[in-house]
C-alpha cells in the first residue's frame, strides 16, 4: 500500500540488513545498555536479532512490503546517528520498536496514489480507527509485547495501551465479516483455527491438506482471506498453492502459519504481510484475520 505517511523514499544506498550490519560503528562502549548489551557489537548484534520482527510489524502496519522497509530502515538510521534511547529501554527490541513508532509518527509525506484496490480499501479504513489502535494491537498480538513494554514503545501509560488494544480489536471486527479458506495438513490445528475464525463471524469455505485441494477449493468458493500453513500434508508448499491460486484470482490477502517466520523474513524476496509463529494463541489469530480483512477490498465480501 502507497501509505499516506510513508517515508518518501528509502535511505540512499541503504538496506535493512546493511543498516543494522554498520550499527556497531555508530555505537560507544559507554552509558547504560539494555539488556545484556555491553558493547557496540553487542547492540548491532542485537539489532540484526530484533530487525526481521521490525520489519514484520512495519509491513503489517503498512500493508506495503516497499513502504514497511522504508520506515524499518529509516528508524534504523535513527539508531545509528542516536543509539541512546535504544540503550536507555528496558531491552534492545522495544527500544528498537520505540524509534521505530517515532518514525512512523513523525513522518508527514504527501499522499501518494494507492497501488491497488486492496490497499484504496485499506487508506478508507485506516482513516476511521482510533490513534495508535492498530499499533498498539499489533504490537501486543503479533509481536508478543507486554502491556507495558507496548505502553513504552508507544509513549503511553499500560492502562491506555490496553485500552488501544481493546478498542483495535472492537473498531476492526465490526468494519468487515467475510469468507476464509484454510491450508492446513493437521487436522487438530485445522478445527482450532476454524472455530476462532467462525466465532469473530466469518464463514469458512472449507478446508485444504494439500496444494491440489487448495487451488481446487478456491476455485469453488472464492475467498476473501487465506489462512495457511507452509508445510502440507504431500509435501507440497502452502507458498506455492497460495500462489497458484493468486495467479488465477488476483489480490487476495494471505496469512502464513509457520514454526519458522525467519525463513520467510530474509529481506531477499517479496515477503508476506501476514504471518503467525507456532505455537500460535487465538489472541495472534484474530488480529492477524482482523487486520488482513482491514486491508481486504469490500467489493468481494459477503457476495
Amino acid at each position: 500500500m502507497a501509505d499516506s505517511r510513508a517515508p518518501a523514499r528509502a535511505p540512499t544506498g541503504a538496506t535493512t540488513g546493511a543498516a543494522a550490519g554498520d550499527a556497531s560503528a555508530a555505537m560507544s562502549a559507554g552509558g547504560q545498555m539494555a539488556g545484556q548489551v555491553t558493547s557496540g557489537e553487542d547492540l548491532s548484534r542485537a539489532v540484526a536479532q530484533d530487525l526481521p520482527y521490525l520489519r514484520r510489524y512495519a509491513r503489517a502496519l503498512t500493508g506495503n512490503q516497499a513502504s514497511g522497509d522504508a520506515y524499518a530502515i529509516a528508524a534504523i538510521e535513527a539508531v545509528l546517528a542516536d543509539p541512546s534511547p535504544v540503550l536507555r529501554a528496558v531491552s534492545v527490541k522495544v527500544g528498537l520498536f520505540a524509534c521505530f513508532h517515532e518514525v512512523w509518527q513523525k513522518a508527514d509525506s504527501p499522499v501518494t496514489a494507492a497501488e491497488d484496490r486492496l490497499a484504496v480499501a485499506a487508506q478508507q479504513h485506516m482513516a476511521r480507527l482510533t490513534p495508535n489502535s492498530r499499533e498498539a494491537l499489533l504490537l501486543q498480538t503479533i509481536e508478543g509485547f507486554s502491556p507495558a513494554e507496548v505502553a513504552a514503545i508507544l509513549g503511553v501509560d499500560t492502562a491506555s495501551a490496553t485500552a488501544l488494544v481493546e478498542r483495535a480489536f472492537a473498531e476492526m471486527a465490526s468494519s468487515i465479516l467475510g469468507k476464509v479458506m484454510v491450508i492446513e495438513d493437521e487436522a487438530i490445528i485445522a478445527m482450532d483455527i476454524t472455530a476462532i475464525v467462525e466465532a469473530m463471524g466469518h464463514a469458512v469455505t472449507g478446508v485444504a491438506r494439500t496444494r491440489g485441494e487448495a487451488v481446487a477449493l478456491a476455485a469453488q468458493k472464492v475467498p476473501d482471506l487465506i489462512l495457511a500453513d507452509i508445510q502440507l500434508a504431500d509435501n507440497s508448499s502452502g507458498i506455492d498453492a497460495v500462489n497458484d491460486i493468486l495467479a488465477d484470482l488476483g489480490s487476495i490477502p494471505v496469512i502464513f502459519i509457520t514454526a519458522f517466520p525467519e525463513r520467510l523474513l530474509t529481506g531477499e524476496r517479496p515477503e508476506p504481510t501476514f504471518l503467525i509463529n507456532k505455537p500460535y494463541t487465538e489472541e495472534q489469530v484474530r488480529s492477524a484475520v482482523s487486520q488482513a480483512m482491514f486491508f481486504s477490498s469490500t467489493e468481494t465480501l459477503n457476495s
